[in-house]
């Protein structure tokens, strides 16, 4: 039976149209994923027909036979409480901070006119999306929560009136590779034993061949290709959806070149780092355990590891960028100063690029200004002329036109912003460059661009660097040798080729199995 028909879609904003002629159509039981690379139009798709935008919306959405282009608000309200559910791509700011998990779960369970459920039926509702200490966590507030935790919590909320559509938008773009597994298999289970249809936006391709019935690859607004999974996924015929799937990082390709490795460049040894415990209770939480590693020059190392096993920890306490309780840092073989005492020469050989390619950029500074600061800061031998023609040619170098010198980071794309912080990261020259989750806020062939750039800055330039990743198969188009973190810990490390063809420890089995 057809639960969801949708024709002739056309969404506008502002007045620009950024979907055209869009028509899907979803049965209960069955699974589509939209796919597409960011401003493809995947999440406008799923969300202004239910009200969940502010755009107007043209053409026919069919739910159950019940037409929504043109419904009230009123109206629209009444299905999203009644038939369907949403989980959204950031549980932070889709959970609301100042309710505990356990009075969010009440009002997404009353919300069709459901009796108040007890603590005993929450609970209940918590253990089957895999919480662990379900009662305790229905006290919680949303910070308490890991990211995977939250969104277990999120998908209790969306599944509790016990919709017959589930809209699922970049469910697990911000979690690690077991838990984006566990997740998906959380979801396709809900569905089979709840009959629900799932719409799913995605951009991990290997996700979707796992737990999609049908797929439909946007772009620019428009469908470039859909039908069953296998068949498109397996044998594309459009040009948008081969390069699409080819951008997609795989375990079993061919290894990449990599650059010739040097002297020893950083060395940590016996690196420990705890913070307090929040609120009343008393101690504190070991993050690192007693870590050492070593990058050389030219070399590119990786670590992987779960959510919350202390890999961006210890990267930023190496670099000096966060605390340590104890531990020896040595750059080129002399002992590097603690934080406070670092001089410009010692931040300029290291230098950071985040996450968030935005978040991390001034929203009020200018790209020049950005590239420019840590050259006025860290490279003071260089005047004002000599700054301005660096900023132009790290520009250049990272592949962005001059022109785009005058812009704010609103005004940026993704991929354009991380290209920024790479040119800001390049500018004082440093020999090693850190990346944590470089990458992972950005759609696959963003992302592909990137780690090419990367990879040929590394080559051109005989940089390291350090990597902070959730991804075994990114880590791999760049990286000489991988160090696998589990509960603060280094618990198994070696060249790369060989981590991913030979894992021992259970964790890196775990993140192998789930990369494939």
């Amino acid at each position: 039976m057809t639960l969801l028909a949708v024709r002739d879609l056309c969404i506008d904003i502002g007045g620009r149209r950024i979907v055209e002629d869009v028509s899907i159509t979803l049965e209960a039981g069955r699974s589509l994923a939209l796919v597409g690379a960011s401003g493809s139009g995947k999440s406008q798709s799923c969300m202004a027909p239910f009200g969940l935008s502010p755009a107007s919306v043209g053409g026919s959405v069919l739910f159950d036979g019940e037409e929504l282009v043109g419904a009230g608000e009123k109206r629209l309200r009444v299905v999203r409480g009644r038939d369907v559910g949403f989980v959204f791509q950031q549980p932070l700011t889709a959970l609301t901070p100042h309710l505990t998990i356990g009075a969010q779960l009440r009002e997404a369970w009353t919300q069709a006119g459901a009796a108040r459920p007890d603590r005993a039926a929450m609970a209940a509702a918590l253990e089957r999306v895999g919480l662990d200490r379900p009662a305790e966590r229905l006290d919680q507030y949303p910070h308490r929560l890991s990211g995977g935790q939250r969104q277990r919590a999120l998908i209790a909320m969306a599944i509790a009136h016990k919709p017959r559509l589930l809209v699922a938008d970049e469910p697990t773009t911000a979690l690690d590779a077991m838990l984006r597994a566990e997740i998906m298999a959380l979801l396709g289970r809900l569905c089979t034993e709840e009959g629900m249809a799932l719409l799913l936006v995605s951009h991990d391709l290997a996700a979707v061949a796992d737990h999609a019935d049908d797929v439909a690859v946007l772009h620019a607004g428009r469908i470039a290709e859909s039908g069953p999974t296998a068949q498109i996924l397996g044998a594309p015929q459009n040009d948008y959806a081969r390069a699409l799937i080819a951008a997609s990082p795989r375990l079993d390709g061919p290894p990449p070149e990599l650059g010739p490795v040097g002297a020893p460049l950083i060395e940590a040894e016996r690196v420990s780092v705890s913070f307090r415990r929040p609120g009343w209770r008393r101690g504190r939480t070991i993050a690192v355990d007693d870590v050492g590693l070593s990058v050389a020059e030219g070399e590119a190392v990786a670590i992987v590891g779960g959510s919350g096993s202390g890999k961006s920890t210890l990267a930023r306490a190496i670099a000096r960028l966060g605390p340590i309780d104890v531990g020896e840092v040595r750059w080129r073989g002399m002992p590097l100063p603690e934080r406070r005492a670092m001089r410009p020469r010692d931040r300029a050989g290291l230098q950071p690029v985040f996450q968030d390619p935005v978040a991390s950029l001034d929203p009020l500074w200018t790209v020049a200004d950005i590239v420019a600061e840590p050259l006025r800061r860290l490279r003071p031998d260089l005047d004002a002329t000599a700054v301005d023609a660096r900023v132009r040619a790290m520009l250049d170098e990272v592949g962005l036109d001059p022109a785009l010198a005058g812009r704010r980071p609103s005004a940026l794309s993704g991929g354009q912003a991380q290209r920024v912080a790479i040119a800001r990261a390049l500018g004082p020259d440093p020999a090693m460059l850190l990346l944590d989750e470089a990458t992972s806020a950005l759609d696959v062939l963003v992302a592909g661009t990137i780690l090419d750039l990367l990879a040929g800055l590394q080559r051109r330039r005989g940089l390291a660097i350090l990597m902070i990743t959730h991804d075994l198969a990114v880590a791999r188009r760049l990286c000489h040798r991988i160090l696998v973190m589990d509960g603060g810990r280094i618990v198994e490390a070696g060249p790369t080729e060989q981590m991913i063809a030979a894992p021992q420890h259970h964790v890196t089995q775990r993140l192998v199995a789930a990369s494939r």
